[in-house]
């Protein structure tokens, strides 16, 4: 069981480690955020359709032959020229009657909110390459991540919580680097939580709570007689600001993960209760709680989709651990009327390819001409398919939506311009998308 005790439990990384590292924070003449409280919310560019957004990260790069695009052709040419048909049956659901694997019984029940996103594409086949694209828009430059991107723009509706969480990240294929903030300023990177023994990080410390507020407010009163001789430097107070958000995260967020108080009822929509759907139902549980908190950018993570081989057992056993997980979860934001200003985004680096891997028939190659990824709640149509590979689903070939296409269509539904979204680095204006991007219009409700 993941206990109140185990989520808390410290590792390399911590919440007093944000207000060191805004130090280094360089801000290079941004205009957009509030130097007095960089995590102060913002207006976006236009009305936004979402508030908030829970990016679900398949690592690995699963199936989407077997998942969520149906190809009947594959089906039929299953054995020819090395084609593997899909594993598990697909049937339509929902009144919408889109196909979905019978691999995920839970989240088809929830069919008539999602949009599938069936042609999605990226550039390069490589784990690494497409994972990091996928994160930060560039499979070959540092650059700052979505989610950093997200609470420069919104700042946070937090007030003593980070505005970017990501809970159980890969530490490889980019590591840190896919929730990183690069040259932002340091105030927007992910804080790094755990579901198991890394909790937490560094949440508490030797002092008792008096003789750290002394403390605190010694630095402070530095920090402050450095602003007033230094006026110029408005970076001054965001490091004040971080040290404040610091001390009040070690009161806020033991309440938050704290998921004993949650009623049994709830704990079982999740699969708490269940060795299977635990890890990840955890996750989200925790994801509702910090969205309920107003957090801006919410990352989970599920590990082992890379599927070579040993494809319907190994399949079955990962779909099996997030589905009912991510059911609850949108089931759970419908009954507090919060998926609609709420976007889910689910999907991996890439897709599979159509033929036997390696020759051999249980498994698939990485594809990264054509897959699969869908989105829910936060204004996107629901019990829709959008976009399509071609006949044996190889390749994109209609409604193709690529890494920035993504990003830019995040951005969007978020309420910001994709285009007006920059921060000068180096002599010039970066945003995510970098010089791409078109914002798939069809998919929003």
């Amino acid at each position: 069981m993941f206990t109140r005790r185990s989520l808390l439990e410290s590792s390399s990384l911590g919440f007093g480690m944000l207000a060191l590292n805004a130090l280094h924070a360089q801000w290079a003449g941004a205009a957009r955020p509030s130097m007095i409280n960089p995590l102060a919310p913002r207006q976006p560019h236009f009305t936004p359709k979402a508030k908030r957004v829970i990016f679900m990260y398949m690592a690995g790069g699963p199936t989407h032959l077997d998942t969520f695009d149906f190809k009947p052709e594959l089906k039929k040419q299953d054995g020819n020229n090395r084609l593997l048909g899909p594993v598990y049956d697909f049937k339509p659901s929902g009144k919408s009657g889109i196909m979905i694997s019978e691999v995920f019984p839970e989240l088809s029940k929830h069919a008539d909110d999602l949009c599938l996103l069936n042609g999605m594409k990226t550039n390069n086949p490589g784990h690494q390459q497409a994972t990091v694209a996928l994160h930060i828009g560039s499979e070959m430059f540092v650059r700052p991540s979505m989610g950093a991107w997200v609470v420069y723009g919104l700042g946070s509706e937090a007030e003593d919580l980070p505005g970017f969480v990501t809970i159980d990240p890969i530490q490889d294929q980019g590591g840190a680097m896919n929730y990183g903030s690069a040259f932002l300023p340091a105030t927007f990177q992910g804080t790094r939580l755990g579901t198991g023994s890394s909790g937490v990080p560094n949440l508490s410390g030797s002092l008792s709570e008096s003789a750290q507020r002394k403390q605190l407010d010694f630095i402070q009163k530095a920090n402050r007689r450095l602003l007033e001789k230094q006026p110029s430097h408005p970076e001054i107070e965001g490091i004040i600001q971080s040290y404040e958000m610091a001390a009040k995260m070690q009161t806020s967020v033991p309440a938050v993960l704290d998921l004993d108080g949650e009623p049994d009822s709830i704990r079982s929509l999740y699969g708490l209760d269940d060795s299977t759907t635990e890890r990840f139902g955890t996750q989200c549980l925790m994801a509702r709680r910090m969205a309920e908190k107003g957090v801006r950018f919410i990352q989970l993570t599920s590990n082992g989709w890379d599927h070579h081989n040993n494809l319907r057992d190994a399949l079955g056993g990962r779909a099996a651990s997030i589905d009912k997980p991510i059911a609850g979860l949108i089931a759970d934001l419908k009954q507090r009327d919060m998926l609609k200003d709420t976007l889910i985004v689910w999907g991996g680096e890439f897709g599979r390819g159509t033929h036997g891997d390696n020759d051999v028939r249980n498994g698939r190659g990485h594809n990264a001409k054509g897959f699969s990824m869908w989105m829910c709640g936060g204004g996107v149509k629901g019990g829709m398919r959008y976009g399509s590979t071609d006949e044996l689903g190889g390749e994109a070939a209609e409604g193709i939506m690529g890494t920035h296409d993504l990003h830019a269509t995040i951005l969007h539904l978020l309420g910001l311009d994709h285009e007006r979204l920059t921060f000068k680095y180096a002599g010039r204006a970066f945003r995510l998308t970098d010089v791409a991007g078109e914002v798939h219009e069809k998919i929003i409700a």
